[in-house]
């Protein structure tokens, strides 16, 4: 008979997908999370407001919660600080990296779509090298083919 096979917990890959999979469920010590089904330390928005929560309606000292919850506290006044702006949604953590195209904006921007022509070929390389020349910018030719709404073009 076969060994069972590691069967993919359902909860753990809608948490991935969400971006609110606790990085460090580990270091949450609080008896709550370590022995019922309800509460889960893979959750991070459960985590961070229960966490306020032990502050807010406990007493219990910012300091001990920190520890409990295994976060600083800074995590734990930056998470109440987006509790009380934006309730629950300001629990869930924001996706990192540029939130747009920082290089091609503006005139290296305007500059790659007067050089392109619709419905031909995107020569992503080619532009690439021109704003580098033009502008002094680095960029990939992928974030061209991006700015143009073109498909990566075989080279």
């Amino acid at each position: 008979m076969p060994s069972q096979a590691k069967r993919s917990d359902p909860k753990a890959a809608a948490l991935v997908q969400e971006g609110t999979l606790n990085p460090s469920p580990g270091k949450v010590s609080d008896p709550k999370f370590q022995d019922g089904d309800f509460f889960d330390a893979r959750d991070v928005v459960q985590v961070r407001y229960e966490m306020i929560r032990r502050v807010s309606v406990e007493n219990a000292s910012v300091t001990d919660v920190t520890l409990e919850y295994g976060v600083s506290r800074p995590t734990y006044y930056q998470a109440k600080a987006s509790f009380d702006e934006a309730g629950l949604v300001g629990l869930v953590p924001k996706k990192r990296g540029p939130r747009g195209p920082h290089k091609l904006q503006g005139e290296a921007l305007a500059f790659v779509e007067s050089e392109h022509v619709p419905g031909e070929p995107i020569r992503a390389r080619e532009l690439a090298e021109l704003v580098r020349e033009k502008f002094g910018v680095e960029v990939h030719p992928r974030t061209i083919e991006r700015a143009l709404g073109g498909k990566k073009t075989p080279t």
